[in-house]
């Protein structure tokens, strides 16, 4: 993308803001992966090393009071929505100070109050969950947006295509994406679809698509940025596809000895990072120390982080019942 375009359309401190969060994600990540190692983990780890632009670009493109339905890679949006590292960190070690209080680890956490729909396991689950919040959205004359996506696997799913369908015949405000990191697990994308894009499904719903490079923080914001635009105006639903590539494999006990090493190296030199700085250099608003001191910021954050999550209490026995059941018509 022009960056002439990128000086007009996205403000400095934003720039910086989404690099800051990409700094933070990779570095909360990191230490995630290191925990897991060290068999510290309640559960399993799946990064989006590699892919953080797409979350932090995203995220960054909604209002407050939109809502989103994450996907898994989706750590830097949890992290714009207001969740702290202390949080994520006694979430991952089963502690009570976690979004589900140390009733499930990794992932499985949301928080109403942020604007984020708990996320499941079983991927594309999340579409119809957003796609019913943008139909609540419209009929209340509400001026809000769902965004919520998937994994390329995902988007061979009936739930899929039942949200996708529904979404554009009511024309909801509601942006979906794909996550197309190029394997559903093991299994590559010429494995899972005859189509050359992921894209070419929106065709079959009368919705518009578009392909964007997954990697570029900024062109993420700014696909977005048009999506949730287009859906607060009543146009309705459009369909994302950021390209992509997943560096580790699907999660952290998977080696991934599937995925050829040539092309590994190929996605490591446009790892979203330093596409960032090199933007940012373009458009001089970063060098060399800066970046040095967004990272040791990060850091730091992810040292607070665990010290809390570390110094956090387990659940007591009792609380496994507590938030499971309604307790009362106004609790939700």
């Amino acid at each position: 993308m022009d960056v002439a375009v990128i000086a007009k359309e996205i403000k400095r401190d934003d720039l910086r803001q989404m690099y800051y969060y990409l700094r933070l994600t990779r570095a909360v990540e990191d230490r995630i992966t290191a925990l897991y190692r060290q068999g510290r983990i309640v559960g399993g780890v799946y990064t989006s090393h590699g892919m953080e632009a797409i979350a932090v670009g995203y995220a960054s493109a909604l209002e407050r009071d939109d809502v989103i339905a994450p996907f898994h890679r989706d750590l830097g949006a949890f992290l714009i929505r207001g969740f702290t590292t202390g949080e994520i960190l006694a979430q991952y070690l089963g502690k009570r100070t976690g979004p589900s209080k140390g009733k499930d680890g990794n992932v499985h956490m949301g928080d109403l109050r942020r604007g984020v729909f708990g996320f499941v396991s079983h991927l594309a689950d999340n579409l119809p969950v957003a796609t019913g919040a943008a139909l609540a959205f419209k009929m209340r004359g509400e001026s809000r947006v769902a965004f919520t996506g998937t994994g390329d696997g995902g988007t061979s799913r009936g739930d899929f295509h039942e949200a996708m369908n529904f979404a554009a015949v009511r024309r909801l405000p509601v942006v979906f994406f794909c996550n197309n990191n190029q394997y559903a697990y093991s299994t590559p994308l010429r494995l899972q679809m005859a189509i050359p894009n992921v894209v070419d499904r929106a065709k079959a719903y009368g919705m518009p698509g578009e392909i964007v490079d997954g990697n570029d923080v900024a062109e993420v914001y700014l696909a977005a940025k048009r999506a949730i635009a287009r859906a607060r105006a009543g146009e309705g639903p459009t369909f994302l596809e950021f390209k992509t590539m997943r560096m580790h494999g699907h999660s952290e006990h998977d080696p991934a000895k599937y995925v050829p090493r040539e092309l590994l190296e190929e996605w490591k030199k446009k790892d979203p990072i330093l596409k960032a700085e090199q933007l940012l250099k373009q458009l001089g608003y970063g060098e060399e120390a800066y970046f040095q001191e967004v990272a040791e910021r990060a850091k730091k954050e992810v040292e607070a982080g665990l010290e809390f999550a570390e110094q956090s209490p387990l659940p007591e026995g009792p609380e496994v019942l507590e938030g499971v059941y309604a307790e009362s018509a106004g609790s939700y």
